[in-house]
C-alpha cells in the first residue's frame, strides 16, 4: 500500500481517463474512470457485471449499485456519476448484444470471464508510462486517487472512511497520501479566510 500513489492534479486525472477514450478502447477506458470515480478495489470492479449496472428491463443504468467487497465481505452501494454513465454509453454502444449478460471488463480470450489482475495492472501501468507519470501508479492508484479527489475537494476524511470500508481513519490518512504540498496549501486556505 505504500508503494503506491494516487494521482493528484484534475489535469492528470483527465488525461488518465482520456488516455484510452482517445485511442477507442471503451472497456479500457471504463474500467479507469470507474476506478477513480467509484473507490472499488480493482478485484470488486472486476467482477462487475453489466446486469450490475444496467437495468435491461428498464433499459437505464441503475443509479446505485450494490456491491459486497471481497476482501471485507461487507456491503456497500456505489453511486454511479455522470462520468460513468457517459463512458458506460459509448462503451455500450460498442458491445455486441450477445455480450451484455457478461462481466463488465471480459476478457478479449474467451469466454465470459473478466480480465484478470494482472491484466488490469498492465492496462493501468501503460497508460501511466505513456502519460509519463513519475508516480508510482498500479491498480490501487486508482482507489486512491478517489479518496485523494474526495478530500482535496472537501470531503470529511471520516465520510471517505466509511465509503472505503475502513476500520480507522489513520488507514484513510495513509490512503489520501498527504504531501508537503497539501499541508502548504492548508495554510494558504486559511489565510484567505481569515
Amino acid at each position: 500500500m505504500a508503494l503506491t500513489e494516487p494521482i493528484r492534479g484534475t489535469q492528470q486525472v483527465r488525461a488518465f481517463m482520456d488516455y484510452y477514450l482517445k485511442r477507442n478502447e471503451l472497456r479500457n477506458h471504463v474500467l479507469v474512470v470507474m476506478g477513480i470515480n467509484t473507490g472499488l478495489r480493482i478485484y470488486d470492479l472486476l467482477q462487475l457485471t453489466w446486469d450490475d449496472v444496467y437495468d435491461f428491463s428498464n433499459g437505464r443504468f441503475r443509479p446505485i449499485v450494490p456491491v459486497t467487497e471481497q476482501k471485507t465481505g461487507k456491503p456497500k452501494s456505489i453511486t454511479l456519476n455522470k462520468l460513468i454513465i457517459k463512458a458506460l454509453t459509448s462503451y455500450m454502444a460498442s458491445t455486441p448484444p450477445a455480450m451484455r449478460g457478461h462481466f463488465l471488463f471480459c476478457s478479449r480470450k474467451g469466454g465470459n470471464r473478466p480480465i484478470s489482475r494482472q491484466q488490469a495492472y498492465r492496462i493501468i501501468r501503460d497508460c501511466a508510462e505513456a502519460l509519463c507519470f513519475n508516480t508510482r501508479v498500479s491498480c490501487h492508484s486508482l482507489r486512491k486517487t478517489f479518496g485523494y479527489l474526495a478530500w482535496k475537494s472537501g470531503v470529511s476524511p471520516v465520510i471517505i472512511m466509511n465509503i472505503f470500508n475502513h476500520t480507522s481513519l489513520a488507514v484513510t490518512q495513509r490512503y489520501l497520501g498527504v504531501t508537503q504540498d497539501d499541508i502548504d496549501d492548508c495554510y494558504h486556505k486559511l489565510a484567505e479566510i481569515t
